[in-house]
């Protein structure tokens, strides 16, 4: 048996050169398809894609440095610690309320990045999260999870009336339009 050189025989490449003879080389464009409009279900689509965005943040490895003894508390690095206490005081009243009672950690954090990407598409910049108390996972859970997210500038144990240690007062940055 003998084997066939990778490499092209001169009557190889006589023949390929014959073969092509006379056929002129295609110029490359590029045809940028016209823009669509967007269908109610499109948009419905993007919003559902933006949510689930918003959970690429949400580890459940990583675990930020936050105070063990105390009312849970966070404050991004360059956010005063006076808004930490404005929002324990309860001078910031939260315009969108997350109930995630029941849910399991992976609802959670669904929820969770849905309800920030609702709070910047509508410009609320004060949420009030309520993960109970329960058997302590959601409640353990939240806290870690919103510290990682970027839009999230500070959340505190939420006052009494909107659901004291079983909830938290989330402040989140609104990018300026």
């Amino acid at each position: 048996m003998s084997k066939k050189s990778p490499i092209p025989e001169d009557d190889d490449m006589s023949l390929f050169r014959d073969a092509v003879k006379g056929v002129k080389k295609l110029q490359q464009d590029t045809i940028n398809p016209p823009r669509r409009q967007t269908t109610e279900q499109a948009r419905k689509k993007q919003t559902e894609s933006a949510a689930r965005d918003h959970t690429f943040y949400f580890s459940d490895e990583f675990e930020p440095l936050l105070k063990e003894d105390g009312p849970t508390q966070y404050a991004r690095t360059g956010v005063s610690k006076y808004e930490v206490k404005r929002l324990r005081r309860g001078v910031y009243v939260p315009d969108m309320f997350l109930d995630l009672h029941g849910m399991t950690q992976l609802e959670a954090k669904r929820e969770l990045g849905a309800l920030i990407a609702a709070c910047i598409k509508e410009g609320v910049s004060c949420a009030c999260v309520m993960h109970g108390i329960g058997k302590h996972i959601l409640k353990q859970k939240t806290p870690l999870w919103l510290a990682q997210h970027p839009d999230v500038l500070a959340f505190h144990q939420a006052p009494l009336e909107f659901g004291g240690d079983g909830a938290l007062l989330v402040l989140i940055e609104i990018p300026e339009k």
